[in-house]
Order: structure tokens, then C-alpha cells, then sequence
């Protein structure tokens, strides 16, 4: 029945408009008679009440029975309180049922779940083995002292307040070019063999290469950067390596190459800026000198020519500013072969880069997969999937039996207007 019959009824039989003294008489709370209201529908067994009761008030109005009608409507009234209740709340022991009824459908999607599950991480994923080092960044400050103090000895005072260039390590061990160096390694593996080149384990392996060389490197490159974890202490400076393969061993290697890689790159860079240093150092050497020696030769030559310059404050001032100039040369020549030693024994120096604090070692077991917590994971999704299947299934057994109820409400309408149609032509006719 919809909302506004049901209005109509009320308002015929009792003169009540007003939602309030509706739910009243229903025994219903004002929002259910609102949420009637907005979708325009009543359900079912309260219109087969509202009948009953009409019916039976006109029964028992001809029969002058009210007490016995005034005990069944209270009746009526608890008894639609409580299916309110039931119907407009779901409680946890609701939620139980459903879980009891489906527990089968529940365990069997669990169960499923989990045996794919390990049957995955057993045969089908491959085990990664991960290594870790740590590293820093040398310290040139030891070595540039050294070489100061041995200068010493021959009387050459070398600056040893040169800043040593900062290296961003966590960009240049995951760099492209790192890796591009790499690729040139060669490997010993169990599944491809003796001295594979690191561009064909990552790429191709044993079979023939379906891409360009280009191509194959920078599939490569990425693959290999990906690899690597890099975890950086800002406090100590500390870098933590971690590379993962396919077999312990080759992974131990592999992360030994890695660093041997960066302290020869970092080992080319010191040398090609030292060496650039030195080139320019000793270019501005030889026009420093060239410079000093045009200086010296005026103010000899403006010595011999001006024997006596006591009386002479303008030939005073000019031989001041000319021993001035020779001075200032002089400090500039000297620096410059103080710099020219020091890049010298940079450009010669063969100490290590990358001090390694903490070596690879083979790893005793793999990193990955982690079956347990990957069973668990599973089991853990199979349950939300069966509870899921679970609350689907008990929608559509109750749209099923809201559809009965449909039919048996069609059919109780259509044989209760029927009656009332003949009851209420019946009635007038007597009167």
C-alpha cells in the first residue's frame, strides 16, 4: 500500500492527519512513518493489521463487544512495537546467524585462498636472496695534512684548509652511469652460468636477445637500479647497501662489484679535477712569473736610473709602489707552487674512497618470499571474501521471501477488496 492510501484510510476511519498521531496509532516511531512517507510505502504487515483491526471494529461494534477488542488492540500494539524493533535493527547475534549458516562457505574460500597461496610462493615466486654493506665517504683532511707536513721538510708551507668536495652518494649509487658500468661486470651463477656479463643475466639470460643493445641497457639500468635500497645515516654519514638476487652467493659479488664500481668512480673524478687543477695552476705559474719578472726588472732599472731619491718624495712614492707590486707578485708565485705541489700529490694519491664499514657476506636464507606472512595475508582475505559471499547469499534468500510476501500480500488485497466492496454494497443496501 502506498503512504497516501494508507493517509486516506486513516484520515477516513479515525480523522487523523498528522504523522505524529499516524505513528501512534500504528505504534511505530515518528521517523519510521516518515520513511514511509519519503518512499511512499507501507510495508506489508501493518496494512494487514490496520485491515484486521477495521474488520474487527466493525464486527465487534455490531456485536458491542469492547472490551474484548480494546484487549486485542493493545496486543497489537506491543506486539507491532516489537517488530519495529526487529525490523529496523540488526544486532551482533543477527550477524552470528549469518556467520553460523555460511560457516561452510567461510572455511572453504579460507582454505582455498591459503592453498593457491602456498602453492605460489613454493613453485611459481622466486626467492630473492639480499646482502647488505655499509659505507662512508673517506676523509681527505688526514691525507692533505700529511702532505703538508712532508712539504715541510723541504721547507714548502702547503695550505691544509682546502674543503674536499662533498659526494652525494645516495645519487651517484643509484646513477645511471654506476650502472651502466656494471653492465660490463662479469658473473659466476648456477642457473646461467660462468662469466655472464650483468647485461645478459638481467636481460635475455641463456636465450637469444629479442632487442637492440640500446634497448637491452636500459632495460638493464632500470632493472639493476631497482634493486638497490640505500638507507643514509645523516648523523654518522653512514650508507646502508642492500642489493637482491636470485642466488646468495652472485648476490654477494654483486654488491662487492657495486662498491668496487663507486670507488673507482669516485677515484676518476678526484683525478680528472685534480688534473685540471694542476694544468691551471701551473699555467697561471708561468704567467705569474713571467708578470714578476717584468716587475722586478723595472724596479732594477728604476734603481740604477735614480741613485739618490732622499729629496724626492715623487721618486719615493714610484719606488714604494714598484717594490709593492714585486711583493705582491712574489706572494701570489708562491701560493701558487704551494697549490702546484698539493695537486701534484692529490693527482698521485691512490688511497681508497669508499671505506667499507661493514662487508657483504652470503646471506643464509632468502629475503623473499615470506610465505608465512603470505599464507596469513591470504587466510585473512579469504575470511572478508566468505563473509562477503556470506551476506550476499542471505540478500538474496530475503529478496526472495520479500517477493513471497509480495505475492501473498497481491493476493490477500485483491480478496479483501473484493470483500470489502460487496460488505460495504451490503451494508448500504440494508440502510
Amino acid at each position: 500500500m502506498q503512504f497516501n492510501e494508507l493517509k486516506d484510510l486513516l484520515k477516513k476511519e479515525l480523522g487523523i492527519e498528522r504523522l505524529a498521531d499516524i505513528a501512534r496509532e500504528i505504534g511505530v516511531s515518528p521517523q519510521a512513518v516518515s520513511n514511509w512517507k519519503s518512499r511512499n510505502r507501507v510495508p506489508y504487515k501493518y496494512v494487514r493489521e490496520l485491515r484486521e483491526k477495521f474488520y474487527d471494529d466493525t464486527v465487534q461494534n455490531n456485536n458491542k463487544n469492547i472490551n474484548e477488542d480494546s484487549k486485542q488492540n493493545i496486543v497489537s500494539i506491543e506486539k507491532r512495537k516489537i517488530d519495529y524493533l526487529d525490523e529496523d535493527t540488526v544486532s551482533i547475534i543477527d550477524l552470528l546467524l549469518v556467520i553460523a549458516r555460511n560457516i561452510k562457505i567461510i572455511i572453504l574460500t579460507t582454505l582455498f585462498f591459503s592453498f593457491i597461496t602456498i602453492l605460489y610462493s613454493i613453485f611459481v615466486a622466486q626467492p630473492v636472496y639480499k646482502s647488505t654493506a655499509k659505507i662512508m665517504s673517506s676523509s681527505g683532511g688526514n691525507n692533505v695534512s700529511q702532505a703538508a707536513g712532508f712539504a715541510a721538510q723541504f721547507g714548502i708551507n702547503l695550505p691544509t684548509n682546502q674543503a674536499e668536495p662533498e659526494w652525494v652518494y645516495s645519487e651517484i649509487i643509484k646513477s645511471r652511469t654506476l650502472a651502466r658500468s656494471m653492465l660490463k661486470r662479469k658473473f659466476d651463477t648456477k642457473k646461467f652460468g660462468t662469466q655472464k656479463s650483468l647485461l645478459q643475466i638481467l636481460t635475455y639470460g641463456n636465450n637469444d636477445p629479442t632487442y637492440g643493445q640500446d634497448t637491452l641497457e636500459v632495460l638493464a639500468i632500470n632493472s639493476f637500479i631497482n634493486k638497490i635500497e640505500l638507507l643514509e645515516d645523516q648523523m654518522s654519514g653512514i650508507y646502508t647497501i642492500t642489493i637482491g638476487a636470485f642466488e646468495p652467493e652472485f648476490v654477494k659479488e654483486l654488491i662487492e662489484a657495486h662498491i668496487e664500481e663507486l670507488d673507482k668512480h669516485q677515484r676518476d673524478y678526484n683525478k680528472a679535477r685534480t688534473s685540471e687543477t694542476r694544468k691551471f695552476i701551473e699555467n697561471r705559474i708561468i704567467d705569474t712569473k713571467f708578470e714578476l719578472e717584468n716587475a722586478e726588472e723595472e724596479l732594477k732599472n728604476f734603481n740604477n736610473r735614480n741613485r739618490r731619491i732622499e729629496n724626492s718624495p715623487a721618486l719615493q712614492l714610484e719606488r714604494q709602489r714598484l717594490a709593492r707590486e714585486v711583493s705582491v707578485l712574489t706572494g701570489v708565485f708562491t701560493t701558487l707552487k704551494q697549490q702546484l705541489e698539493t695537486a701534484k700529490i692529490e693527482e698521485v694519491k691512490e688511497s681508497e674512497y669508499v671505506i667499507v664499514l661493514d662487508p657483504p657476506e652470503i646471506p643464509l636464507g632468502r629475503s623473499e618470499p615470506k610465505r608465512k606472512n603470505m599464507v596469513f595475508i591470504a587466510a585473512i582475505f579469504g575470511i572478508c571474501v566468505g563473509a562477503v559471499i556470506s551476506l550476499f547469499k542471505e540478500y538474496i534468500v530475503n529478496t526472495q521471501k520479500d517477493d513471497s510476501e509480495k505475492m501473498n500480500q497481491l493476493k490477500y488485497l485483491l480478496i479483501n477488496n473484493i470483500y470489502d466492496l460487496f460488505f460495504f454494497s451490503y451494508k448500504k443496501d440494508r440502510l
